[in-house]
């Protein structure tokens, strides 16, 4: 039991929460309108319709006692029957229009009830309770100087609210009984209630004015500072509020301006920053362009003469040519990841034989040997057919590296997407690498920092999938291995015209996209 009360505010604080700020505020002012119209009016009719009671049967009352004692002081010690109806006829014949009822002893010995109404005035109607107490004869004492007393209550007949009063006359004469009808005053009540269940209604439309009111000086505020953080968020830095006036949500405002200054400020810093070093790494990716041709030109030579060179300086020259190349393939890479970085990447799209790109980029790399493929021809997709290769590229010779062959490429279609998985049957990925393989110059091993890779190349297959439209998934297959899924549309040719609307409108880059690296060596996303 004592876990409902905060399970009732738990649903009323969800519940809450499904509507607006401005319906919640109005919710509120219109609860506490109702609560404290509700109670002042119950105060209010409760108060009158105690002061109405009170004062009709007081009135009635001392009425009744008066003239009890005035209509049968008159009577003989043992009237007949006529006469006490005489004297209840006069005791009814009075301004607050009671009924009368007088009971006694008569000469014969039996009882004779006289009522001023026999039709609607007898015995019966009077409670015993009430009959009880008035026949009760209490002792005379100090505080007590009458052996009997008034007694009344509020009895309903017909529907009809009444009040019975009766008493017996001290020093030996008959009971009287009174009933008095209370409709009239009912009705008054009833008015009373109304008017003031009217005027509940009215204060609650007052409060829902005043709430809406309220709603709009208060959110209004809130709805701009709502509006700008909107803005904000979508990338205008430059956004500000007017301010005015020094309440708490002029401090908000103030406080947010500040924010979005000093945000604005700050992103333009980085930006700076960033747009420095991505101009670093494209000059100096440019700038070495130029001796490694030299260098791979010399290195070539190197290569083709080292039959003929000192077995000594042989295992040199066999390092310099790789490494040679494992730059020029840094330095491709390089420039890649400025061109997506800086937005510059673009797509030529063509209608391409699936079957046929997968064969060609196997060929190309003479992987034949290594590379089980399973696709059907004739699937045929409007993609880049160059960066299709370099994202082949990549996942196969990554598999081919980590995993070992056989390497199994299967093609399918799904819908209006093109599926291309590339499995290997090696270990397989740690589970705490997974979710890093496509990070930039991740190496699944730190105690090996200098391999083959750059870790790169993997980066570049996302940044490729997802020029397209696409998305590349990594995962380990039950029956081992690790699997790539690469998910391409079968067309984009709408990510073609977003980009070249983007262009248009100024956003276009003037670096030259000549492409990236297609040979699959330079991904470290496994030990």
């Amino acid at each position: 039991m004592s876990d409902e009360p905060g399970r009732a505010r738990g649903w009323a604080a969800g519940l809450l929460r499904w509507f607006s700020l401005r319906l919640r505020l109005m919710l509120v002012f219109g609860l506490v309108a109702l609560t404290a119209a509700v109670s002042a009016s119950a105060i209010a009719y409760w108060l009158n319709r105690d002061a109405v009671l009170t004062r009709t049967q007081d009135s009635a009352l001392d009425e009744f006692r008066k003239s009890l004692k005035d209509d049968t002081d008159p009577l003989p010690s043992v009237p007949t029957c006529s006469e006490l109806r005489e004297a209840a006829g006069r005791m009814a014949d009075n301004t607050q229009k009671y009924e009368v009822l007088l009971i006694t002893r008569t000469k014969d010995a039996g009882s004779c009830p006289a009522a001023s109404d026999k039709d609607l005035f007898t015995l019966d109607v009077v409670p015993s309770s009430l009959r009880r107490a008035v026949d009760q004869k209490r002792p005379v004492s100090k505080g007590n100087t009458a052996p009997y007393h008034l007694y009344w209550q509020r009895i309903t007949l017909g529907g009809t609210p009444y009040l019975v009063g009766g008493a017996k006359v001290n020093g030996g004469g008959p009971t009287g009984y009174m009933l008095k009808s209370l409709d009239t005053e009912r009705q008054d009540l009833n008015s009373l209630a109304w008017s003031l269940g009217i005027a509940t209604g009215l204060a609650l439309i007052g409060a829902a004015l005043l709430a809406q009111a309220a709603a709009a000086t208060v959110l209004r505020p809130v709805q701009r500072l709502g509006e700008a953080a909107h803005r904000l968020g979508e990338g205008h830095l430059d956004t500000r509020l007017q301010v005015s006036g020094s309440d708490e949500l002029a401090n908000l405002s103030h406080t947010f301006n500040r924010a979005a200054e000093r945000l604005q400020k700050r992103v333009a810093e980085l930006s700076a920053r960033e747009a420095s070093s991505r101009r670093f790494v494209a000059d100096m990716s440019h700038e070495l362009r130029t001796p490694l041709t030299a260098i791979t030109a010399v290195t070539e030579v190197l290569e083709e003469e080292a039959d003929s060179l000192d077995p000594m300086i042989a295992p040199a020259v066999q390092l310099v040519v790789s490494e040679t190349r494992r730059l020029n393939d840094l330095v491709e890479n390089l420039m890649e990841v400025t061109r997506f970085d800086a937005g510059t990447a673009r797509l030529v799209l063509d209608d391409v034989d699936v079957a046929d790109q997968v064969t060609a980029c196997i060929d190309a790399r003479a992987w034949l040997d290594a590379v089980e493929l399973d696709a059907a021809r004739g699937i045929v997709s409007r993609l880049d057919p160059r960066r299709l290769d370099v994202i082949l590229a990549n996942l196969i010779g990554n598999a081919l590296k980590h995993g070992g062959s056989p390497v199994r490429v299967s093609v399918r279609t799904d819908g209006d997407e093109l599926l291309i998985k590339v499995r290997d049957h090696g270990p397989g990925i740690p589970e705490d690498v997974l979710p890093h393989v496509f990070d930039r110059f991740y190496k699944a091993s730190a105690s090996r920092p200098r391999s083959e890779g750059s870790g790169l190349g993997l980066s570049i297959a996302m940044e490729n999938a997802h020029i397209h439209g696409g998305d590349i998934s990594a995962a380990n297959s039950p029956e081992g291995g690790a699997v790539f899924t690469l998910r391409l549309p079968m067309d984009a040719s709408r990510i073609a015209s977003d980009e070249a609307e983007d262009e248009r409108d100024g956003s276009a880059g003037s670096e030259r996209d000549d492409g990236g690296t297609g040979t699959g060596r330079d991904e470290e996303g496994r030990p």
